[in-house]
């Protein structure tokens, strides 16, 4: 029995202190509350109530992209970035008029190499005309004097397309976006809604396409860097999605709505009837809407870039256009073909994948940037 007694006395002997915790384990003070993130609610099921927005504090009175991180001081200006994306363009036209005296071969020349660089036939022949008028008229003699009067032909021609979209007509404001797969479309939107944000006003993107693998996931990631509510479903109809995303944007006060739609190439005429749906039902739950139906196309498909934009206008009424990936395309003359056969107003150009690569459009700005006219010598 005492055998027993002294074992259990040394059983219930303080045990050696333990080891130091390692920096990962030790114990933190305790958190603060968890902030809700932005949502991605189904859309049979959206609150009344607004979500209050995560991520950084803002100044008050700011909005929350206010508060992005700032270029820093070597990233390249906006300008300084549509001249590398247009470079080579503006290196096939561009060289076509150093250290030489104008004459017909110098037009000729010109004529190819702007059929090139997509400005289509009848710009391209529009501009030649005007050009050999201006030769004859102004008595111009070298190659750089017509390159001039070139950028000055280009910017009166792109210049109605100037017309920066404005979003304070309606409350909310619904934009519907459209385009074939891999224009960027769902990029685009993810980078309109930083820029409407540094506005000022609040926004609600519409996850509508529900047909392309993870283009649901793709504009809730968008939604997460801007904090933003998406409205999404796991599958079904893409005009219910928008139909809620309207109705959740009414409830809520929200600014903008942006309803993204299924990419469509434009000869599956039964899935373009689908987007003409989408927009049919925008207009139940919004009589005076979509106030803005805006096409992407991507800058590198050239003279398809027209295609596109009579079979989409004829499909839903295009109201504006976004040109994407201008970045190292050879076809930066394909907005001059817009401009000249169906011309609809280039609200935002995009010459890259950050988020501040979306710009509105400038002709001035665009026409230096394709002429390379900085570099003028």
């Amino acid at each position: 029995m005492f055998d027993f007694f002294k074992k259990l006395k040394k059983q219930e002997a303080p045990a050696a202190e333990p080891a130091p915790l390692a920096p990962d384990d030790r114990l933190a003070p305790p958190p603060e509350p968890a902030r809700p993130e932005p949502v991605s609610a189904p859309a049979s099921a959206v609150p009344d109530a607004a979500p209050a927005l995560a991520g950084v504090e803002a100044a008050p009175g700011a909005p929350a992209a206010a508060q992005a991180e700032e270029p820093s001081a070597d990233r390249p200006s906006w300008l300084q970035r549509l001249r590398s994306g247009l470079s080579r363009t503006s290196a096939q036209i561009g060289g076509v008029f150093v250290r030489r005296r104008i004459d017909e071969d110098l037009l000729e020349e010109l004529e190819t190499t702007l059929i090139m660089a997509d400005c289509g036939i009848e710009a391209t022949q529009y501009l030649l005309t005007e050009l050999r008028r201006r030769w004859k008229q102004d008595r111009l003699e070298t190659g750089e004097q017509l390159r001039a009067v070139l950028g000055e032909l280009l910017v009166a021609l792109l210049a109605p397309l100037q017309q920066p979209l404005v979003v304070s007509g309606h409350s909310p404001f619904i934009i519907m976006l459209a385009g074939v797969n891999g224009a960027g479309k769902t990029t685009s939107i993810g980078k309109l809604a930083r820029h409407f944000q540094a506005q000022g006003k609040s926004v609600l993107l519409a996850a509508g396409d529900t047909f392309r693998a993870a283009a649901r996931e793709q504009l809730m990631e968008w939604g997460r860097r801007n904090d933003v509510t998406v409205i999404a479903q796991e599958g079904g109809d893409p005009a219910a999605v928008a139909f809620d995303a309207v109705s959740a944007a009414r409830a809520r006060g929200i600014d903008v709505v942006m309803v993204d739609t299924a990419g469509r190439l434009p000869t599956q005429l039964h899935l373009m009837e689908e987007i003409a749906k989408v927009r049919r039902v925008v207009q139940k739950a919004e009589p005076s809407g979509p106030h803005e139906v805006l096409l992407v196309l991507d800058g590198n498909v050239g003279q398809n870039a027209l295609a596109q934009l009579k079979a989409f206008d004829k499909a839903v009424g295009v109201t504006g256009l976004i040109v994407t990936k201008l970045d190292g395309t050879a076809k930066g003359g394909v907005i001059a073909a817009i401009a000249r056969t169906h011309a609809r107003p280039l609200r935002f150009i995009g010459v890259g994948e950050g988020i501040n690569d979306l710009q509105a459009f400038d002709a001035r700005e665009y026409v230096d940037a394709l002429l390379d006219t900085g570099n003028m010598t």
